[in-house]
């Protein structure tokens, strides 16, 4: 499946994005899909993830209360709403998926063999 992840942008601390990732090519339905994010300098590090079903999420704990990630199955997407955003949040977001046949989730990275390009998320104090 190819990703195409949009919706970044600049916003001030304490506002709200809402970011998309489309699939293209095959059913995000069959697929488990996460979020990671990477911050100039460092490591990519996880963010949130949701099962086939999308009744399963999972969050950093460094988001959990002001993320949501859901999908919509229907529409081949999958979101992530951020709320209450700070200058920390700045990233470039990346979206990713895994064929599964089970209902589970996953918060490992390399896991997931499809990824869309990213992108970038700027808060500003």
């Amino acid at each position: 499946v190819q990703l195409q992840a949009s919706g970044g942008g600049l916003v001030q601390a304490g506002g709200s994005l809402r970011l998309s990732c489309a699939g293209s090519g095959r059913t995000l339905s069959s697929y488990a899909v996460g979020w990671f994010r990477q911050a100039p300098g460092k490591e990519r590090k996880f963010v949130a993830a949701i099962n086939r079903s999308g009744d399963s999420t999972i969050y950093a704990d460094s988001v959990k209360g002001r993320f949501t990630i859901s999908r919509d199955n229907a529409k081949n997407t999958v979101s992530l709403q951020m709320d209450s955003l700070k200058p920390g949040d700045t990233a470039v977001y990346y979206c990713a998926a895994i064929k599964v046949n089970s209902d589970n989730y996953y918060y490992r990275d390399r896991t997931y063999d499809s990824w869309g390009q990213g992108t970038l998320v700027t808060v500003s104090s």
